[in-house]
């Protein structure tokens, strides 16, 4: 009967510390990812292509190189869209003459709300640059962009739609949500818009 050949304990001491040192550096890695700004990373945006209130495209490529607050509203909306609306406002104020921070509000009502529409919603709210944008397509792209791209339920548009703000990092990076109609979190979102610039 053979005896079993077993491996050199050298050979097999190098095995472990090479398996050690690998998931040891994928720690190091994950760690050094986080702790630039400490969010977290929760998805990639996919490719997309909406229209503007002045009828310009506008995509993933126009997000990227950008910190990007997105949201969805629709502008005959009576109840949540207003203060949602005030308070991306109020960060657009915020961080006025910062070019690498934009706001992105997408129609959830596109029947309604006309490129027409959303220039003059946008103007109400006192928006005279491309730093906010409003997007538009049919329903059927809206709530795929919602669900598929940024991960927030679309049923029962308009009226269902979320109050939720996404923070997307210059990569197109998924990075947090925010109630948009909660003021202590739009104070972590303000926040975490400054720890995102840092990072970036």
């Amino acid at each position: 009967m053979q005896s079993e050949r077993k491996i050199p304990a050298g050979i097999l001491v190098g095995i472990m510390a090479a398996f050690i040192l690998g998931i040891g550096g994928l720690l190091i890695i994950g760690l050094a990812e986080k702790s630039r700004s400490g969010l977290p990373l929760l998805g990639q945006v996919p490719e997309f292509e909406f229209i503007k209130q002045d009828g310009a495209p506008f995509g993933l490529a126009d997000m990227k190189g950008k910190i990007s607050v997105v949201d969805f509203i629709f502008t005959s909306c009576q109840t949540i869209c207003p203060p949602m609306s005030g308070n991306m406002q109020a960060l657009y104020d915020q961080f006025e003459g910062a070019d690498n921070i934009q706001f992105v509000s997408i129609t959830v009502d596109p029947e309604r709300d006309s490129l027409s529409v959303l220039q003059e919603y946008a103007r109400d709210f006192g928006v005279d640059d491309d730093r906010w944008v409003f997007l538009w397509q049919p329903i059927e792209k809206v709530v795929w962009l919602s669900e598929k791209g940024f991960m927030i339920s679309a049923r029962e548009l308009p009226m269902g739609h979320s109050s939720r703000f996404v923070l997307v990092d210059p990569q197109g990076m998924i990075r947090g949500y925010y109630d948009g109609v909660d003021d202590e979190s739009m104070k972590v979102l303000l926040q975490d818009i400054r720890k995102l610039a840092r990072e970036s």
